[in-house]
C-alpha cells in the first residue's frame, strides 16, 4: 500500500489566508450533523449491528472510481492549507497534528465516515473535491458529492518545518492502518481483524473501518484519540485508538488499542490484533537468484514472549505453496513481525529496506488459551504482503461470540522489550551439507545461524564450546556445532539435516551453557524446494 506524498504549499498567500479562516468554514460543517459521541455507545451499535443483517458500505459510481487507477490516484493529492488542525498554535482549530483525507481510487472504493469529536459532540466532515489538487481531466471530478474520503492520515507537528510532507500514521483500506518506526520510514500494517485468510471453502473476508471519529489533541506529547466502527459480513466492532507520536521522533510511535469484537457468523480462522507484511527473501531462499540485490523484504522474522518467559525467533520463508504455523501459547506476553537486518549494505536498495519498522503487539489484558499464528503466501514479487501473524483464540468462534481486546503495538527499531539473558539471531543461512573438500552428500542441507548479543557472549569462558540443543520433526540431525565468528562478539551454530525430497521439518535449535539457554529459540520450517543450488 503506497501512500502518495504532498507537494509543498504551506509557505504560499493562499495557504496563509486559509490556515486563519474558522473551522466551521473551512470545512463548512452544517450543524444538523452534529450527534452525541461516545465509545461506549460505539460498542452499543457495534453491538446491535452483530444482530442483523450486514448492510456493505456505500460505493459512489463505481465505474467511475474504477479509473482512478494507482497513476491517477497519485494525482489526487489533499492539499496541505486544507489540513485539519494546522496552522499556528494561536489559529482557531489548530492542534499538534494536522490531519489529511485520501481520497477514493481503484483500490479504494467504499466511502468511509469521517467525523470531528469535540467533547461529547461528533460533527460529520463533508467531502469537498476542492480539498484534493485534481487534474482538469480526473475521473475523479466525475463523482457526487456525498462520495466521501476513502482514509486519512496525520502529519507531523504542526510547528515542525516538515510537517505538511512527512506523515506518521495512516488508515486506508479496509481495515489496514500503518505507522512510521525510529527510522521515520513506513513498512509492514496492522488491521482490525483477519476473517478466514487461508480457507479455501469461503475465501478471505476484508471487514472495514466504516466510521472514524477523531479527537485531535493540542499538545504533542499527548495520544491522539480515534474511535473506528467495523463491519462485515461476519463482525463487527468498536475500536479506540491512542496514537502517541511525540516530539523525539527517534521513539517510533507507540499505539494503545481497545476493541469490543462481535460474530455475526461463524469464523473458521479469526485472527485477532493481525499484522500484515511482506518477505520475498532474505540471506537465504531460492528467490536469491530472481534479483540483483541481497535480499528484499518489510520483516525478516516473527519473534515471541511466551507466557512461561521462552524467547522464539522464527525466520520468515517464501514458499513454494501456502503454509500456517501455529505455535500454541498460554497468556504470551507479546508476538511481532520484525525486521532485524539494519544494514544497507544487505539490501542495497533506496526504497530503504533498513528503514522498516518491527511492530511489537504488547497484550495489556490475558488472552487465555490460543495460538499465535504464522501465514506464509507464496510470492514472485515485493508488490505483494504475503506474511501475516495474529493471535487465534482456543475455542471456537462461533456466532454471538464476542472478544474484549486491550493491547499495544510498537512501531520501532526492534522489539521494545529486548531480552537481557539471551542472545539474538541475527542471520539463518542454508547451504550445501557435508563437510567442505569431501562429495557432498545428497539431500544433507547445511544451517548456520548466528547469534549476537555482547553482554551474553562475553561470559562464554575462553575455550569452552556451549551445546547446540537441535530437534527435528522430519530427517537425521548431524554435525552440530558452534564456534565465534573472528573480528566480532557474535557466535555461530551450525548443523547438517539430512531430509528426503517433499518432507517438512520443523526445526528448533538454542545454545545452551550448563544447563542454561545462552540464546533465544531459534525455530525454522524447512523444505527441500526451499532452496536452490
Amino acid at each position: 500500500m503506497t501512500l502518495s506524498r504532498r507537494t509543498l504549499l504551506r509557505n504560499t498567500a493562499l495557504a496563509a489566508s486559509f490556515a486563519t479562516m474558522p473551522f466551521s468554514l473551512r470545512y463548512s460543517l452544517a450543524a444538523e450533523d452534529t450527534q452525541p459521541f461516545s465509545y461506549d455507545a460505539l460498542i452499543d451499535r457495534a453491538r446491535a449491528m452483530a444482530g442483523v443483517a450486514y448492510e456493505a458500505p456505500y460505493r459512489p459510481r463505481p465505474e467511475i472510481v474504477q479509473q482512478i487507477d494507482y497513476e491517477q490516484h497519485g494525482k489526487l493529492k489533499f492539499k496541505p492549507q486544507r489540513s485539519l488542525f494546522s496552522g499556528s498554535p494561536d489559529t482557531e482549530g489548530a492542534a499538534a497534528y494536522p490531519l489529511e483525507f485520501f481520497h477514493l481510487g481503484q483500490y479504494f472504493t467504499k466511502r468511509v465516515k469521517m467525523h470531528l469529536v469535540e467533547g461529547d459532540k461528533a460533527r460529520l466532515i463533508a467531502y469537498n473535491p476542492d480539498l484534493f489538487e485534481m487534474p482538469e481531466d480526473s475521473p475523479a471530478r466525475q463523482l457526487p458529492s456525498d462520495a466521501g474520503f476513502a482514509g486519512f492520515r496525520l502529519q507531523e507537528w504542526h510547528e515542525a518545518d516538515d510537517w505538511d510532507h512527512q506523515d506518521w500514521v495512516a488508515f486506508l483500506g479496509a481495515s489496514y492502518f500503518r505507522a512510521i518506526g525510529a527510522a521515520g520510514q513506513y513498512g509492514l500494517s496492522a488491521r482490525g481483524a483477519l476473517i478466514n485468510a487461508a480457507v479455501p471453502s469461503s475465501g478471505e473476508e476484508f471487514p472495514d473501518f466504516t466510521e472514524f471519529y477523531i479527537a485531535e489533541q493540542s499538545d504533542p506529547d499527548a495520544p491522539v484519540v480515534v474511535c473506528a466502527l467495523l463491519d462485515g459480513p461476519s463482525i463487527t466492532g468498536a475500536y479506540r485508538f491512542k496514537l502517541w507520536r511525540g516530539l523525539d521522533r527517534d521513539k517510533g510511535v507507540t499505539m494503545e488499542v481497545e476493541a469490543a469484537v462481535f460474530l455475526r457468523k461463524d469464523i473458521e480462522r479469526l485472527g485477532l490484533m493481525p499484522l500484515t507484511s511482506m518477505f520475498w527473501y532474505g540471506e537465504y531462499g531460492r528467490e536469491r537468484l530472481k534479483d540483483w540485490r541481497p535480499e528484499v523484504h518489510d520483516s525478516d522474522g516473527l519473534a515471541m514472549w511466551t507466557g512461561s518467559g521462552e524467547r522464539i525467533w522464527r525466520p520468515l520463508n517464501n514458499p513454494s505453496s501456502m503454509r500456517i504455523s501455529a505455535f500454541s501459547d498460554h497468556n504470551p506476553q507479546g508476538f511481532g513481525l520484525l525486521q532485524r537486518d539494519r544494514n544497507f549494505d544487505h539490501f542495497r536498495d533506496g526504497v530503504m529496506y533498513d528503514r522498516r519498522p518491527c511492530l511489537w503487539v504488547e497484550p495489556l489484558s490475558p488472552l487465555g488459551k490460543g495460538a499465535v499464528q504464522l501465514l506464509e503466501i507464496p510470492t514472485d514479487d515485493e508488490i505483494h504482503d504475503n506474511i501475516g501473524a495474529y493471535w487465534v483464540p482456543a475455542d471456537p468462534a462461533v456466532a454471538g461470540n464476542s472478544y474484549s481486546l486491550h493491547y499495544k503495538l510498537h512501531w520501532l527499531n526492534t522489539e521494545p522489550y529486548v531480552a537481557t539473558n539471551v542472545a539474538q539471531t541475527i542471520a539463518t543461512r542454508i547451504g550445501r551439507g557435508g563437510q567442505p573438500g569431501k562429495p557432498r552428500p545428497a539431500n544433507v542441507y547445511k544451517f548456520a545461524v548466528e547469534f549476537d548479543r555482547p553482554a551474553v557472549m562475553t561470559q562464554i569462558p575462553y575455550g569452552v564450546f556451549p551445546d547446540v540443543n537441535v530437534t527435528t520433526s522430519a530427517g537425521t540431525v548431524s554435525r552440530a556445532f558452534c564456534e565465534p565468528v573472528p573480528n566480532g562478539n557474535v557466535w555461530r551454530a551450525s548443523f547438517d539435516l539430512e531430509i528426503m525430497p517433499g518432507e517438512l521439518a520443523d526445526l528448533r535449535m538454542f545454545m545452551s551453557l550448563d544447563g542454561k539457554p545462552l540464546t533465544e529459540t531459534w525455530l525454522y520450517q524447512f523444505s527441500p524446494d526451499l532452496v536452490t543450488f
